[in-house]
């Protein structure tokens, strides 16, 4: 007789096909297993209208990790940015897979045309960029609005549209966002890259570099999460110990600066050969135009001193008291 085990995840589209993948790749190693999918919804979906910095942790996690505790299922699958920054020991994530596109992208609507008859050009780094003032573009958390705002400050001398840039929350999964944004209540929508891509809506205007707009740490990640003590060696089919590598540097980052679910941070590490760059950002929490962008590059077996190094120069810059990784 096989062995059951039951992954478990959010109900939204991009969730159940992150799930499936995660599925594919281990059946595919693995045929001697019967994998079964279970879905179900978190305090996140189940209060759609409620902004994202007031779910605190667990917010897109927490029926899972009941599930998980109970037995009714063997295996979490989430979006690793949505996870609490802290480690839980006794469910702990087991696995991590190939990270897809981290960035985060510009969605306009079908025609191009953001309101008020002005067209949303694409962002090019020289800064020649027109923004609307007309309608505004959404923003789901606060790391992509305080970022998005920012670009606008640098280009308001020279351009009338971003000094008047309006900037307001959206919530919702990929296709109830792009439907908002179909039916015109919005100009614009920035969504990670990642989802798109993985849902195949070739939707994207432009992608923002990580020097525009960090993204959050663990984007593009896939975390697979499992009991304390349980066996997951069938896991290594979906695992990447090189997304793994990274995803530990970006989330000491933001364990060290204090951060977490909701609040206004970012880290991207990059491995190339031997080498590992590190871009990180944060934002007070009573000063959301206090950003401060730092980054790091060097040897990657020194990847958690140069984490530490840039976390401190991070910590110093914004004058923000540093905690242990």
């Amino acid at each position: 007789m096989k062995r059951t085990v039951r992954f478990g995840c959010r109900e939204s589209a991009l969730a159940v096909a992150q799930t499936r993948s995660v599925m594919a790749d281990v059946a595919a190693a693995h045929p001697e297993l019967d994998l079964r999918l279970l879905t179900m919804k978190t305090r996140g979906d189940l209060a759609p209208d409620a902004p994202l910095e007031c779910g605190g942790k667990g917010f897109f996690t927490d029926a899972l990790e009941r599930a998980l505790t109970g037995g009714a299922i063997d295996v979490g699958v989430h979006s690793l940015k949505d996870m609490a920054i802290a480690d839980n020991p006794e469910l702990p994530i087991v696995g991590m897979t190939k990270r897809a596109d981290p960035r985060d992208a510009l969605i306009l609507p079908p025609h191009g045309d953001a309101g008020g008859g002005e067209k949303l050009v694409d962002f090019v780094a020289a800064g020649e960029k027109k923004l609307t003032a007309e309608m505004p573009i959404g923003c789901g958390s606060r790391r992509r609005a305080i970022q998005l705002q920012a670009l606008a400050d640098r280009l308001a001398p020279r351009d009338r549209l971003a000094s008047g840039l309006k900037i307001a929350p959206i919530r919702g999964n990929v296709p109830t966002r792009l439907a908002k944004l179909d039916r015109g209540e919005y100009g614009a929508i920035i969504l990670a890259a990642a989802g798109l891509q993985r849902l195949n809506l070739q939707r994207a205007g432009y992608y923002f570099s990580a020097r525009e707009m960090v993204p959050a740490a663990g984007q593009g990640i896939l975390a697979m999460q499992g009991r304390r003590g349980e066996n997951y060696h069938f896991l290594d089919a979906a695992r990447s110990a090189a997304t793994e590598e990274v995803a530990a540097i970006e989330r000491r980052i933001i364990r060290a600066l204090g951060g977490g679910c909701g609040l206004p941070t970012g880290a991207l590490a990059q491995i190339c050969g031997n080498e590992i760059n590190i871009v990180a950002m944060f934002a007070a929490a009573d000063n959301p135009r206090s950003i401060v962008r730092d980054e790091i590059s060097g040897d990657r077996r020194r990847g958690a001193e140069l984490a530490d190094t840039l976390a401190r120069r991070l910590a110093s810059n914004g004058a923000v008291a540093i905690t242990k990784p």
